[in-house]
């Protein structure tokens, strides 16, 4: 049986809580295929049998993995394993991406800039018709929003679902969580400097016609080089003095 308070940790000879081996314990199910996906975990006098830990360890684990969306309560049901949807399980990503500041926040946006121009090779490759319409759909969406100008958050709505399509496209689910995730960051500042730097959208309109056409022509290394470009001019921007807007003071925001 596992200390009331404290757990030693064998691999690192450090203390962990029985809370840390709760959640080590059934992150060893599943990699075992203990547990599966969809599947009903067992009754909570059991699981702490098995785990060696108290109850209340357990259900603090279980409230953990739940928020991390691993685990999710039903009501009058038990509680089960989630789908482990990658999309659902790389949401704290975008949380952490969300934290950071100058000068984290250009290491995160290089790593969105290689996870975006390989979305965008493989969606040169991947893309069905019915995906292409959609960016042509929020690629006319960013237009009509560019030119009534009145509205920047519009035409940042229509720019973030552009670059989700991309990602989508590529048919790898894992790959467009990531960038889903990097991406959510730079909504806010890609409003301040829709507002604040003329050209700017215009130029991002170019850059996605460009974008969209060597996915169209089934171009995957011009699609990559589109998207590099593309995205260096986000890093540009975040590593430059206008990056900090009026509600950025972290200064980690840029468009695209």
């Amino acid at each position: 049986m596992v200390d009331e308070d404290r757990a030693r940790d064998g691999g690192r000879g450090g203390p962990r809580s029985q809370t840390d081996v709760v959640v080590e314990g059934i992150k060893r199910m599943l990699a075992e295929g203990v547990l599966r996906p969809n599947q009903k975990l067992p009754v909570e006098a059991d699981l702490a049998r098995e785990l060696g830990v108290s109850r209340g360890p357990l259900r603090e684990a279980v409230r953990a993995l739940s928020l991390m969306g691993v685990l999710e309560s039903r009501q009058g049901a038990g509680t089960y394993v989630t789908a482990l949807d990658s999309s659902v399980l790389l949401t704290p990503m975008a949380f952490l991406v969300d934290l950071q500041q100058q000068p984290g926040a250009q290491a995160l946006h290089a790593v969105r800039r290689l996870l975006e121009t390989e979305a965008a090779g493989l969606a040169a490759l991947h893309a069905d018709e019915e995906q292409i319409r959609g960016l042509r759909a929020a690629l006319e969406d960013s237009t009509a929003a560019a030119r009534g100008a009145s509205d920047p958050h519009a035409f940042v709505e229509a720019d973030i679902r552009f670059h989700d399509l991309v990602a989508t496209a590529s048919g790898n689910p894992v790959l467009a969580s990531l960038v889903h995730a990097f991406a959510g960051r730079t909504a806010r500042a890609r409003v301040w400097r829709a507002i604040a730097e003329d050209g700017a959208l215009e130029r991002t309109l170019q850059e996605h016609r460009a974008i969209l056409r060597a996915v169209q022509e089934r171009d995957p290394d011009r699609a990559r080089l589109r998207m590099g470009h593309h995205l260096l001019a986000v890093e540009d921007f975040v590593a430059g003095p206008g990056a900090e807007g009026p509600d950025e003071p972290g200064g980690a925001g840029a468009p695209g």
